[in-house]
């Protein structure tokens, strides 16, 4: 029985940690409150991750350290550095692969499908955030310090998840109007989170996934409407009552909200197409991307079932 240590206990930390303990692994889950899964085969521990020294001591022994962390949005210039070197360090140290979740924020604006070999051009503060991090690690690994892999998806679905999708579905379920500034039809990649859970434990376990970041298999592209739209027929909700925001209502919400601010940086992915290719992964690890159709009726599922929304 390996021991496997999880940084985080969000949607993805909490999907994996289950994911690993259902194999009948021992996983220790990280968090500075001591959060995560219960389920006997893992053992939640409070400690600050960015202590290298301790989070070193709690890796030792460790087959892989998983980072499934995810700093307040507008806190990643302040937060990432000494989180993600506390990782590294520990890797370093431990010899337990480091097996990142990352995102597409590092291409930056593109026009096309984005693939592994997409250079890493983005200008924002948070893809350079993103793009050291994974420069430092990987520069660790060719230099034989550490064993790292990095997995990227695109944005979640999923019961648990925040991003724009898992933020808009409630309100379409609902019979609610949705005001955001989105092209609602551009088709765009949706990645479910146990997918992204699958890859990183397979990526963390495979030698041939080590120095090299790879896309989580994702169900073929469609637009925000077309999501929406599905969601709705799922439950009987009415048609999606979807309108477009124009930009200059967003950079005035930002003003006076920090989350509404940060979005000005990242709006570009959802105005145009945004289209990831993952068909690496697919042929060199073997992991098939989840049907968009499953993807979208779990959160459905259990909204219906509990009477309540928990998307």
């Amino acid at each position: 029985m390996s021991l496997h240590v999880i940084v985080g206990s969000g949607p993805v930390g909490t999907a994996t940690a289950r994911l690993l303990a259902e194999r009948g692994e021992r996983v220790r889950v990280v968090t500075r409150r001591g959060s995560g899964p219960e389920h006997p085969a893992v053992e939640r521990v409070a400690a600050d991750a960015a202590d290298a020294d301790r989070l070193t001591a709690l890796t030792e022994g460790a087959d892989a350290l998983y980072n499934c962390a995810n700093p307040a949005y507008h806190r990643w210039p302040t937060d990432w550095p000494p989180l993600a070197g506390a990782l590294l360090t520990a890797a370093e140290r431990t010899g337990a692969v480091l097996a990142t979740v990352g995102n597409l924020y590092g291409y930056g604006p593109v026009d096309g499908p984005m693939t592994e070999q997409t250079p890493l051009a983005a200008t924002g503060t948070k893809g350079r955030v993103r793009n050291r991090m994974w420069t430092e690690a990987l520069a660790a690994h060719r230099a034989g310090r550490a064993r790292v892999t990095e997995v990227r998806g695109s944005d979640y679905l999923g019961a648990g998840g925040t991003s724009l999708p898992m933020l808009v579905l409630p309100r379409v379920l609902d019979g609610r109007r949705v005001f955001l500034p989105v092209d609602w039809d551009a088709p765009h990649t949706w990645t479910y989170i146990p997918d992204v859970a699958r890859t990183l434990v397979v990526a963390a376990a495979d030698a041939r996934a080590w120095g090299r970041a790879w896309h989580v298999p994702s169900a073929p592209a469609a637009g925000m409407r077309e999501l929406a739209t599905r969601a709705a027929a799922l439950v009987g909700a009415p048609a999606p009552k979807l309108t477009r925001m124009p930009y200059p209502v967003l950079w005035l919400g930002g003003l006076a909200d920090p989350f509404a601010r940060e979005l000005r940086e990242t709006a570009y992915q959802f105005d145009r197409p945004y289209l990831m290719d993952s068909t690496a992964a697919t042929a060199t690890l073997g992991i098939d991307a989840t049907p968009l159709d499953r993807a979208i009726e779990e959160p459905c599922s259990c909204r219906a079932r509990c009477g309540r929304r928990p998307l």
